[in-house]
């Protein structure tokens, strides 16, 4: 069932939540209500069981064109006018999207049916794997509006691609094509645009199929948590203690019968009651859209 609200289309498809920008008149371009509806969806996966994989894309032949400068030359004056109702006055609770999206325990998915632009490229930087459409294109383009990157794409952007890459591109602010974006890591692949949903599915089933939903959740938070570190001695202690925890449940059990009977796991735990208290803190600060 499709479920349509002021800027998205939520759809379920068995274990995958599908998460469809949908203002496809304006190229999708992001307001205050699409950061609040995205924090939802994704909130909704943290907490439905029946979700495995959150999927995120357009309508249209654009992701998104950035953000809603309907307003004109003060579409980004947040302190009066258009521009404060289109994205909120400075500390308003604007959805808090970006937390939503590392704080879910579930996978994400990005398939880029089209060019994504200025938020429309950051608000993907914490999801977990990006795929994109020959002929998608991405802009770093804050520095030709007067601005700096937003949405913490300082803190993401050098770890997606590397320091000098995300200077080049945010620092001229130029569109990168999408075989560049491949060749630099933003996104694991490229493929024809009719083949999008098709590949971006078959990645969303392998995960479900084939992994337990906990430590699919607990692994995502690990990388996002320590990746960073200076050291490997925080990731250590959590692991540890995170697999003897987890070698006595059923969990592992059935994973590991299941590997040596040759037969798919039919894995028993569940995210909202099975997760374990050793389990890393949320990673990264509560995020806000500037």
């Amino acid at each position: 069932m499709v479920e349509r609200g002021a800027t998205l289309e939520v759809e379920v498809e068995g274990p995958i939540l599908w998460v469809r920008l949908d203002r496809p008149v304006v190229l999708n371009a992001y307001n205050a209500t699409m950061g609040a509806e995205l924090a939802q969806a994704f909130d909704r996966a943290d907490t439905d069981d029946g979700i495995r994989v959150v999927v995120l894309t357009a309508r249209g032949r654009v992701f998104c064109a950035g953000a809603d400068m309907s307003a004109g030359s003060g579409a980004f004056d947040l302190t009066q006018g258009a521009g404060a109702g289109n994205f909120g006055t400075p500390g308003a609770n604007q959805g808090d999207f970006l937390a939503a999206i590392l704080r879910c325990r579930k996978p994400s998915i990005v398939a880029f049916n089209g060019p994504a632009v200025g938020v429309g490229l950051t608000m993907t930087l914490p999801c977990d794997i990006r795929i994109a459409a020959e002929g998608a294109r991405f802009g770093c383009v804050f520095t030709r509006r007067g601005l700096v990157p937003e949405a913490g794409s300082a803190w993401f952007l050098p770890r997606l691609v590397g320091l000098p890459t995300a200077l080049r591109w945010c620092l001229t602010g130029a569109m990168v094509p999408a075989d560049e974006a491949l060749v630099h890591g933003l996104v694991s692949e490229v493929v024809p645009a009719e083949a999008l949903a098709d590949r971006a599915r078959a990645l969303a089933l392998e995960i479900a199929t084939h992994t337990s939903a906990l430590a699919v959740g607990l692994t995502r938070h690990l990388l996002w948590r320590f990746s960073a570190d200076p050291d490997p001695s925080g990731a250590l202690a959590h692991d540890t203690r995170l697999n003897v925890a987890l070698g006595r449940t059923a969990e592992v059990h059935e994973g590991v019968a299941a590997f040596l009977e040759k037969r798919p796991p039919r894995f028993p735990g569940r995210v909202s009651a099975d997760w374990p208290a050793e389990a890393p803190p949320v990673p990264g600060p509560s995020a806000r859209r500037a």
